[in-house]
C-alpha cells in the first residue's frame, strides 16, 4: 500500500518519529512543535503499513478532549472508523478493564466512582468511626496521604513505618479502614481505579499474558507528566516485547506537587534500551523572538534532556519588559495594552503565578469594560445541582453507596437533622452495614424519634419509587424524573431569578448530556452505570473551554496545552516567581519550567511585567526583578520605560502629586464617578483610599487614581 501521503506533509524530524524501527522510541517534542500531528500518524503508519493491526495498539492521553481529537484525526486520516483501537486517558483505559474483569478485580459489577467530595466526606466517616480529632486528622490532610500512596502504587499493607513515628502509623490506620469502607461499600475513587488496574494485570498472570500479546504497540503523549503508578503499568502491558512509542518534553514538566515524575522520561532510554531519540525542534506556532527568550530561559536547567526550538518564520516584535509602580499600575498597563491591541480578545492571555494576582486585573478590565474570563472554574460535573442529581441516580441503582446517601438523605431539606444522620452512621459503624441498611436496621428497631423515623422512612420510599419506575425508563427520562419529582426544582426557585435559571440551564444540559451518552452508547454496558462512571471520570480532569469573545485569565499552570496571539506573563518577582517555597523546596528548575511554558503560549505577542512593590501578606513589600528576567540576554528583550507609561495614562510625564485624604471627603473619579471616602491606609504616593462609589467600593492608590475632591 501507498503510505507516502502520511510522511510527505511532515518535517524530517517527524518522519524520523512517525517511521521510527527501535522497539522502543522517545520522542522530545518541544512546545508548539506538532506531537499530536506524529502520534496520530505514528498509529496510521504502524497500521497501513501492516505492523499492527487496530486491536493491537493502545494509545494513551492525559484528557478526554486530547482522546477525542486523537481518534478525530484519525478517522480522518485513515478516512474509515478507527474500531479495535484503544484510544483514552489512564483512568478511562483503567476503569475499562476494571469494568471487563470486576470479579477479578475483586469488585461488585455495578461498582461506583467516588469523586473528591463524596471520597473526602467518606474519609471523614472512617476518621469519626476511628474516634479521631478531626482538627489533627483532618479529612483534606488524610486525602492527601491516600490518593499520594495510590499514586505511588502503595497499599496501606506496604507502609513500613517506624515504631516511633506515631503520625505515619495512625495514617496507616486510616488508609486500611478507608479501604475497608470502600470495599465493603463497593465504590472506589479516582486515584484508586489506576492501582487496582495495575493489580488486576499484576496478580493475574493469564490477562497479564492476554494484554501483554494484544498491545503490541502502546503509544503514550505527556510522557513527562506519568506518575509513578502510571509507569509502572504501562511497563507492565508493554512486557518485554512490546514496542513503546513515548512523546513528551522534559522542558514542560510542572506538575510534580500532584505526583509527575520528570525521571519516567529522562531515565527511559536507561529503562528502554533498544531505543532511540528523535529531537522535535521546529516551532509552528511562536515567532523567532520568543523562541529566543524561551531557549535562553531554560538553557540555565541542568538536568535536562537538551533541545533548542526554532522557526523558518520571522523573527517578529521583541519580547518587551514593563517595570511598573506597583500591582495596580501593572494591571492598568495590561488592560491598556489590550484594549489598544487590533485582535480577537480570545486570542489574549493574561498569565500569573497565583489565583489570588487576578483581582486587580479584573478590576483594570472591569473599568475599561473589557470582558474577561477566569479560566478553570467549576467544571460541569462538578456543579452541585448537577451532582446533586447524579447522587439521587447512583442511590437508586445502588442502595449501598454511602457517599450518595449521605448528599441527598436531607437534600432538599425533608426534617433529617445532623443528629439523626449521625446516629445512622453510628449503627453502621457497629453493625458494619452501608447507611442505607443502617436507616433499615434502625427504623425496624425503632432506633429513631417517631418525627426522623417518618422523614427517613419517607425517603427511603421515594428512592425505591423511583427504583420501580426506572426499570422501563431510558437514562434521560430517569434523570428528568429526578429533576421533577425529588423537590429538588421548589429549592432552586427560592434562589433568586438568575441564580435558579443557571441552575435549571445546568439540569437541561444534563439531560441533554445524558441523551447524547445513549445515543451514542454502543459497548452493551448498562447506559446507567456507565454514564455515572463517565460523569465521574470527567469531574476528575479536563477543563472547559468559552465560546465567548473574551480575555482569558489564569494561572501559569493551567495554560500549558493552550496557546494565544497576545500573551502577558506577570508577577515576574523574586518570591512570586519564583515563588518563595519553590526556592525553599528546591524545586527552582521546576518553577523556570513553568516560566518556560507561560513564555511559548504566545505565539505573536509577548510581555514580561514585574512590579516594583506589591501588596501582599497585609504589607506592601518591595520586589526585586525575577532571576527568569535577569536571565535572558539583554540583547533579546526591550524594556518598556515607567515614565513613558504614565504618560500615555495621565497625560504627563511625572507621577501626579498625592492629596491628603480624610474620612467623609467627597471625591470624584474619572470612571467610577462621585464617591466618599470610607477609610485610607499608609501615606504618600502609596496611600490606599477606600471610596464608596454609587456601583460599590473600590481601593484605589491615591498618587495613581487621579481623584479629586469635589
Amino acid at each position: 500500500m501507498d503510505v507516502s501521503h502520511l510522511i510527505n506533509a511532515l518535517n524530517p524530524a517527524q518522519r524520523a518519529a512517525v517511521t521510527a524501527d527501535k522497539p522502543h522510541t522517545l520522542v522530545l517534542a518541544g512546545a508548539g512543535s506538532g506531537k499530536t500531528r506524529v502520534l496520530v500518524h505514528r498509529i496510521a503508519w504502524l497500521l497501513l503499513t501492516g505492523q499492527s493491526h487496530p486491536h493491537q495498539i493502545l494509545a494513551v492521553t492525559f484528557t478526554n478532549k486530547a482522546a477525542k481529537e486523537m481518534q478525530a484525526r484519525l478517522v480522518t486520516l485513515l478516512a474509515q472508523p478507527t474500531q479495535g483501537l484503544w484510544v483514552g486517558t489512564f483512568h478511562g483505559i483503567a476503569h475499562r478493564l476494571l469494568r471487563m474483569h470486576w470479579r477479578e478485580a475483586n469488585l461488585p459489577q455495578n461498582f461506583q466512582i467516588l469523586d473528591n467530595d463524596d471520597q473526602l466526606r467518606a474519609l471523614k466517616r472512617v476518621i469519626q468511626s476511628l474516634q479521631l480529632d478531626e482538627k489533627k486528622w483532618t479529612p483534606k490532610q488524610v486525602q492527601s496521604f491516600v490518593n499520594k500512596c495510590k499514586d505511588q502504587g502503595s497499599r496501606a499493607q506496604n507502609l513500613q513505618p517506624e515504631s516511633r513515628d506515631m503520625w505515619l502509623r495512625q495514617m496507616q490506620s486510616i488508609y486500611h479502614t478507608y479501604e475497608e469502607y470502600c470495599q465493603r461499600t463497593g465504590v472506589i475513587d479516582f486515584a484508586e481505579i489506576l492501582l487496582k488496574a495495575y493489580e488486576l494485570i499484576r496478580d493475574n498472570q493469564e490477562l497479564q499474558a492476554h494484554y501483554q500479546q494484544r498491545f503490541t504497540d502502546i503509544l503514550v503523549d505527556e510522557f513527562q507528566d506519568t506518575n509513578s503508578i502510571q509507569y509502572q503499568w504501562l511497563c507492565l502491558l508493554a512486557g518485554k516485547h512490546g514496542r513503546l512509542f513515548v512523546v513528551g518534553d522534559d522542558d514542560q514538566s510542572i506538575y510534580s506537587w500532584r505526583g509527575a515524575q520528570i525521571e519516567n522520561l529522562q531515565n527511559f532510554p536507561r529503562d528502554f534500551p533498544d531505543n532511540q531519540v528523535v529531537k522535535l525542534e521546529q516551532n509552528y506556532r511562536s515567532t523567532g523572538n520568543i523562541l529566543a527568550v524561551a531557549n535562553a530561559l531554560i538553557a540555565h536547567n541542568k538536568t535536562r534532556l537538551g533541545k533548542e526550538l526554532w522557526t523558518d518564520g520571522a523573527d517578529g516584535e521583541p519580547v518587551f519588559v514593563y517595570k511598573a509602580y506597583d500591582e495596580h499600575n501593572e494591571a492598568r498597563f495590561v488592560a491598556e495594552k489590550i484594549q489598544a491591541w487590533d485582535g480577537n480578545l480570545q486570542e489574549v492571555a493574561i498569565l500569573y503565578r497565583t489565583s489570588a494576582q487576578s483581582r486587580v486585573f479584573e478590576d483594570a478590565l472591569m473599568t475599561r469594560q473589557l470582558p474577561y474570563r477566569i479560566y478553570g472554574g467549576l467544571r460541569f460535573y462538578e456543579r452541585a445541582e448537577v451532582k446533586d442529581v447524579l447522587a439521587y441516580l447512583r442511590l437508586i441503582i445502588h442502595h449501598h453507596d454511602d457517599s450518595a446517601f449521605e448528599r441527598i438523605i436531607n437534600t432538599p431539606a425533608r426534617g433529617i437533622g445532623e443528629k439523626t444522620v449521625e446516629s445512622i452512621r453510628a449503627a453502621a459503624r457497629a453493625k458494619g452495614l452501608s447507611l442505607w441498611q443502617a436507616s433499615e436496621y434502625l427504623l425496624n428497631s425503632q432506633g429513631f424519634t417517631k418525627r426522623s423515623g417518618t422523614a427517613v422512612f419517607a425517603f427511603q420510599q421515594l428512592i425505591l419509587e423511583f427504583a420501580e419506575q426506572f426499570q422501563n425508563l431510558a437514562l434521560h427520562a430517569q434523570i428528568d424524573a429526578i429533576i421533577k419529582n425529588s423537590g429538588l426544582c421548589e429549592v432552586y426557585l427560592k434562589e433568586g431569578k438568575e441564580e435558579s435559571q443557571r441552575r435549571f440551564e445546568n439540569l437541561d444540559e444534563l439531560s441533554i448530556a445524558a441523551q447524547e451518552f445513549e445515543a451514542s452508547a454502543k459497548d452493551g454496558n448498562d447506559p446507567v452505570t456507565t454514564f455515572l462512571a463517565h460523569a465521574a471520570l470527567e469531574a476528575g480532569e479536563g477543563q472547559s473551554k468559552s465560546v465567548e469573545n473574551c480575555v482569558q485569565l489564569m494561572t501559569l499552570h493551567l495554560a500549558k496545552g493552550l496557546e494565544f496571539n497576545q500573551v502577558f506573563l506577570c508577577g515576574l518577582e523574586e518570591g512570586l516567581f519564583p515563588h518563595e517555597n519553590s526556592l525553599k523546596e528546591g524545586s527552582l528548575e521546576e518553577e523556570r519550567r513553568l516560566c518556560y511554558v507561560g513564555i511559548t503560549r504566545a505565539r505573536q505577542s509577548l510581555y514580561l511585567c514585574h512590579s516594583e512593590s506589591r501588596y501582599r501578606y497585609g504589607q506592601r513589600d518591595f520586589s526585586n526583578m525575577s532571576r527568569f528576567i535577569q536571565e535572558v540576554p539583554a540583547e533579546l528583550l526591550e524594556e518598556i520605560r515607567l515614565r513613558s507609561s504614565y504618560h500615555n495614562a495621565f497625560g504627563n510625564s511625572t507621577i501626579p502629586a498625592c492629596t491628603v485624604y480624610n474620612v467623609g471627603d467627597e471625591v470624584k473619579h474619572q470612571v467610577f464617578g462621585q464617591g466618599v471616602v470610607l477609610e485610607y491606609e499608609g501615606q504618600g504616593d502609596y496611600m490606599r483610599v477606600h471610596v464608596l462609589f454609587s456601583e460599590g467600593k473600590r481601593w484605589l492608590i491615591a498618587g495613581l487614581a487621579g481623584l479629586e475632591r469635589v
